[in-house]
């Protein structure tokens, strides 16, 4: 074989031999890219994983449950029971005992009244009526704190005594002393039994509201009663009322250090109904 044809073989089998190793690589970085393209979907599936867990964590504590303050007292006292002996012996001396109203929740709403008629014959004769209503209020998350709740009440109560109808001469003024604020309104009705004097005194402690109405009149011919001293006995049995809420829930009398807290979760016992529904008066 002459030298010529073997450097030509020779050159033949060189670039033969480069195309096999440039095949060689094509095929490994073919059979490659599937790896690093599975490899890619997978991370990239793993990452979405994470995002979507990182963002509803951060959207769950970027929006927290609503809360709310708590009410400070979880229930009432006995309505009938929440004057003294002595007390009703002074401003309904001959009612026998007190008449409960009617409530679908006594640990919300509680009523009591007394009717009191002093019978002196041909001398005329002297009537009393006292009423103790209670309402209480739990926090909502929608409607906002008890305390809150019990203001709004209590400034309606008010308003309603001032706006009496048939009223005459109606005054209004503060009481000091009487749970967390209260307010007394007197007023005169003219009846066909006669001239009535009326005494309504409404309180608040924390989220209870608490109206005493107490009126009283002369019949058949006896003495009108002093408007003064129905006032004194109104505010003076507002204020014992007041007491019995703190005591039923395990705190002292009014000016007292707190014994215990009555504290209530959040719950809706208290409805928008209980708060429409005004004591009735008489």
């Amino acid at each position: 074989m002459s030298e010529g044809t073997m450097q030509r073989r020779a050159q033949r089998e060189q670039q033969s031999g480069r195309r096999v190793k440039r095949l060689a690589r094509v095929l490994v970085c073919a059979a490659a890219v599937p790896l690093v393209a599975a490899g890619c979907s997978s991370d990239s599936g793993s990452d979405d994983g994470k995002d979507k867990g990182a963002s509803a964590s951060a959207s769950k504590s970027a929006s927290p449950s609503p809360t709310v303050r708590a009410a400070k007292y979880g229930k009432l006292p006995e309505a009938c029971t929440v004057l003294s002996k002595k007390t009703l012996e002074d401003l309904a001396p001959k009612a026998k005992s007190g008449k409960e109203g009617n409530s679908d929740d006594i640990s919300t709403r509680a009523n009591c009244s007394w009717n009191s008629l002093d019978n002196n014959g041909v001398k005329g004769s002297q009537f009393r009526w006292l009423s103790v209503s209670l309402l209480r209020f739990d926090s909502d998350t929608t409607r906002g704190p008890a305390d809150e709740l019990a203001k709004k009440y209590y400034a309606k109560q008010v308003a309603d005594a001032q706006s009496a109808e048939g009223a005459k001469g109606t005054k209004s003024e503060p009481v000091s002393g009487v749970g967390d604020e209260a307010t007394a309104v007197r007023y005169d009705l003219k009846k066909k039994e006669g001239a009535f004097k009326q005494q309504t005194v409404v309180a608040r402690v924390e989220n209870v509201v608490l109206t005493l109405d107490y009126n009283g009149a002369g019949l058949a011919g006896d003495k009108t009663p002093s408007a003064d001293d129905l006032m004194k006995d109104a505010q003076k049995a507002a204020k014992e009322a007041v007491s019995s809420v703190t005591e039923a829930n395990g705190t002292e009398k009014e000016g007292g250090s707190p014994s215990g807290s009555a504290s209530k979760a959040p719950s809706e016992s208290a409805s928008k109904s209980d708060s429409d529904k005004a004591s009735d008066k008489g």
